[in-house]
């Protein structure tokens, strides 16, 4: 894998500053923190010209990437660990050959390459913070063997609090290191492990990025997508269907819509009584039909659409009321469909809300806490439907505290979640209590 896969435009501003400071090496000596050896090494490329440094790293490559590393292991001064980063990461640039030198530094201390690596991680200094989780990646992108926990762990951890992070540097970097990071199978589960970064891949998209950005962190939930636990449970805990439905709709570049269309169909694929009942509440079905009369230049995406929308129109087939119910009572986006408003659908499926220890009655009072007024209003219009057609539900309902909640509705600022509540509460206490 290229150092150049992971770029940052402030990174290489910064390099060429950094390259050109003093370092004092001298001093270094005097310390004995850097021996006479080390010192005449470090000479021969401190600012010098980049064909120069260039010339010595080609003839002397395994000397001066062990030298590197055992001098970031060893000084801790902010300007030092910077010089050493930035003559680490040119070694690398464009020349993946020389990633086994500094993979072979463990033949002579088991601490190298990634322990001085990951701990300047933890520096006060973004560029210091940056430029290893850059190397990083490339060094743990190009290994052949699984990567071990105490070298992922901790530069994950890292990566979930940058992506996390207002600063858009941090969030540019740690999104293309992830990138490169998951097309390795065991990064996958250990990035699914950590729910910081899913949340920071969430929040980045809900704030509208660019084009570049949305196709990269899209791109992390594809490769996340072939886990079977991540198609399994990835909407239920993030709501991404509906995200990226509003992505899509919005993309104006061929790629973005590509990459959410290729996940779309891995969610399918992997687990499809997960997610296509969330895809059809979403609409996504219409929205697949205006895709596929569309011209595309790569191919990929005319089978992926005709996939989905073959499979979203043979579950559509088989969706009963009930069933659409309850997809759009787990998805949390109520809205009003028909179904909600219809007395014979109430009659006939009221008292299901009970099933399972009244797990489905539980999630409609949940919903009474949404900061959506559409789905506050269609929530309390649903729970007095509910108690209309299940006289012994009003204790049930008193008993899961969606009651007091329903009456605290009624002095909402929105004047439909108002009306919708007064009706319910009506409902709750126009007869006496039965007994369960």
């Amino acid at each position: 894998m290229s150092l150049s896969l992971v770029s940052n435009a402030h990174l290489d501003d910064s390099s060429a500053k950094i390259r050109s400071k003093p370092v004092p090496w001298e001093g270094y000596q005097r310390a004995e923190l850097v021996t006479s050896e080390e010192l005449a090494l470090i000479k021969k490329v401190d600012r010098q010209s980049r064909a120069k440094v260039e010339s010595i790293h080609l003839s002397d490559g395994q000397t001066y990437a062990l030298l590197y590393l055992r001098l970031l292991k060893k000084l801790q001064r902010v300007d030092t660990m910077q010089w050493l980063l930035v003559l680490i990461a040119e070694a690398l640039l464009d020349h993946d050959e020389r990633i086994p030198l500094f993979a072979r530094a463990a033949q002579s201390d088991p601490d190298l390459p990634y322990t001085p690596l990951i701990r300047t991680l933890e520096a006060q200094d973004d560029f210091v913070q940056l430029k290893s989780a850059q190397i990083l990646t490339v060094l743990l992108s190009s290994e052949s063997t699984p990567l071990q926990h105490q070298h992922l762990q901790p530069f994950l951890k890292v990566l979930s609090s940058l992506v996390q992070s207002q600063s858009q540097n941090k969030r540019d970097v740690a999104v293309q290191c992830l990138e490169s990071l998951l097309a390795r199978p065991e990064c996958r589960k250990a990035v699914w492990a950590i729910p910081g970064i899913l949340a920071g891949f969430v929040e980045i998209l809900l704030h509208k990025p660019g084009p570049q950005m949305s196709y990269q962190v899209i791109f992390c939930i594809w490769l996340l997508s072939f886990e079977q636990d991540v198609a399994e449970q990835i909407n239920k805990k993030y709501d991404i269907i509906p995200l990226l439905i509003t992505v899509a709709q919005a993309a104006v570049k061929e790629k973005v819509i590509r990459v959410i269309i290729a996940t779309f169909s891995n969610l399918i694929t992997k687990a499809p009584s997960e997610n296509l009942p969330a895809m059809l509440v979403a609409q996504l079905l219409p929205f697949s039909k205006n895709l596929s009369t569309r011209k595309w230049s790569d191919e990929d995406i005319v089978e992926d659409v005709q996939y989905v929308r073959d499979e979203l129109e043979r579950n559509f087939e088989s969706l009963t009321t009930y069933d659409e119910y309850l997809s759009e009572l787990a998805s949390g986006h109520l809205s009003w469909t028909p179904v909600h408003e219809s007395d014979a659908f109430w009659r006939e499926n009221a008292s299901r809300l009970n099933d399972r220890d009244y797990e489905q009655l539980k999630t409609l009072i949940r919903l009474l806490g949404s900061d959506d007024k559409v789905v506050l209003a269609v929530a309390v219009h649903d729970l007095g439907q509910y108690v209309k057609h299940y006289e012994r539900g009003k204790k049930i309902i008193a008993d899961l505290g969606g009651k007091a909640r329903a009456m605290e509705l009624m002095t909402h600022p929105d004047p439909d979640v108002r009306y919708r509540a007064l009706l319910s509460v009506q409902e709750l206490v126009s007869h006496p209590w039965s007994a369960v």
